[in-house]
Parts: structure tokens; sequence; C-alpha cells
């Protein structure tokens, strides 16, 4: 297994000084939420992050300072964060054909700088309406994913589904639920699952650990983000990481860890280095 590193926690600071600090506290690579790399988006001359406005400079330059740092980039996540109009399980047919319109967007910038995999959280943009019952959201979502199939597999990306807890959305709760949604789909081999941890401490009725191993659930992780409940990095809460490694360790998982975490008040520098020195302690 890799273990990356979130960009957003580093707020605007220049794209060489991101890389430069993830290398040397010793990760393996970099996740990127591409809402952070939209210059007119993030300069506020644009109200609504876009992912096609990432020039091909840009997008050459991170790929550049992947080389040069000796690392990678791990994949996407916060897909639609700070877009408008784009919804998974919308009743409109149109919205929901601009979503996957977006999310190709999404696998061509990935593919662009080396990326492997995309983290489908985005819990607002996925919330069922009041009303729709969890059927309607698997086949309205369905309608979304299908689209992406050929994308992906031409550009050998898979797309993590990411439970994530009732406190966040209405939606694809529990590891068994994305599950549920990719046998309706009849298990295409790019729609993968993606644990979170906090998500897992607030949303599932099991430990940690018996998510990771259940049978059913270990043929589609992929992908996996490590932070604590206190939405700190790991190591920085009460959450143990050692079971929750030993059990990756133990499925044969062999993807990339990516710390996420959401509380900053620390700074960038010690989350990103402590973090890793956490897990690298009882891994």
């Amino acid at each position: 297994m890799k273990i990356a590193f979130c960009n957003e926690v580093f707020g605007n600071w220049p794209l060489e000084k991101q890389f430069e600090s993830v290398a040397s506290a010793g990760y393996d690579g970099v996740e990127l939420a591409p809402f952070t790399l939209d210059e007119a988006f993030a300069s506020g001359a644009e109200a609504n992050a876009d992912v096609k406005r990432i020039s091909p400079a840009r997008r050459a330059l991170i790929r550049r300072l992947a080389e040069q740092n000796n690392i990678e980039v791990s994949g996407l996540h916060w897909l639609l964060a700070k877009t408008t109009g784009l919804h998974l399980t919308s009743a409109d047919a149109d919205q929901r054909n601009r979503t996957a319109e977006y999310f190709k967007d999404l696998i061509r910038f990935g593919a662009e700088t080396g990326a492997q995999y995309l983290v489908l959280g985005s819990p607002v943009q996925r919330n069922l309406a009041e009303g729709v019952s969890l059927e309607e959201g698997y086949d309205r979502a369905a309608s979304v994913l299908e689209q992406l199939l050929p994308l992906l597999e031409e550009s050998q990306m898979v797309l993590g589904l990411e439970p994530l807890a009732p406190v966040e959305t209405n939606f694809l709760n529990t590891a068994r639920q994305a599950l549920d949604l990719i046998t309706k789909m009849g298990n295409p081999g790019p729609i993968t699952i993606h644990l979170d941890c906090k998500a897992m401490a607030d949303g599932e009725d099991r430990p940690i650990p018996e998510v990771i191993a259940d049978p059913a659930i270990v043929p589609f992780e992929k992908t996996f983000h490590a932070q604590d409940p206190n939405m700190k990095g790991p190591g920085f809460g009460k959450l143990d990481f050692g079971p929750i490694l030993a059990a990756l360790k133990a499925t044969g998982f062999s993807g990339w860890i990516g710390v996420e975490p959401f509380d900053y008040s620390d700074g960038a520098d010690v989350l990103c280095k402590n973090s890793i020195d956490y897990l690298k302690s009882v891994g």
C-alpha cells in the first residue's frame, strides 16, 4: 500500500511547495482536490469551480512536479465540491447527464496529471430529495456512472464510491449500500468502494476493521481515506490505526491510503509530517 496527502490542506501554498512538503515528509503521492487548482475560482474571479478551466500548462506542471519530487499524483477527490448545478440523484435527467459530462472532464484531468483513481464523496451533490427511495437513488446514480465506464476503462482509472455518515448525506451511508449499487450495475470493474475512517466511525454499525474485512466488500476495496473522527490527521485523536492497517494488510490491500484531515488548525506542515510518522509507527 502507498500513502498520499490531500492537497487542499495546504490552502494557497504554491504548488511547488505543496509537492516538496509531501515528498520531504515521506509520502508516496499527492491526492488532489480539483477546486483548489482552478486559479480563477481560487482568486475569487469566478464564483464556482470548473475543472475545465485548469489550463494545459498547469496540468503539465502538476505532472512535472510529481516527477521532480519522485512522488505520484495518487488520485482526485472532492469531485463536485464548489460547483453548482450538478447532482448525482436528481430527478432531472438533463442535470444527471451534465453531471456525467463533468465527471468525464474530471477523468480526463486525472489522466493528464497521472491520477489513478477518483473518490466520489460530494455529499451535497448526491443527497436524495424528500420522498425519493433508496432504490430510485440507485437507479439515478447508475444512470450517471454507467456513462463513465468507457472513459474510465480507457484511462485505466477507478472511481471509488465513498460511503459517508448520515450526518453528511442520506445516500450511500454504508459500505454495504455502496456494494448494493455496484451489484445493481452488474459489478463493473472501474466502480469500486472507497472506505473512509471518519465516515465509518460515524456511520457504520460495526467496528472499522470488521468493515474492512467483510468478505463481500474486500474485492472492491481499492482506495482508502485515513483521518481521525476529530477531523484531524491519523494520530491526532483517539482512533487506533494499528488494527485498521492490520485489517487492510490482511485483506491484501495494495492500493492508496489518502490522509485527509478536515481540521487544519495544527498547520498543514504539522498535519502532513506527523500523520505519516504516526501511520508508519503503527503499521
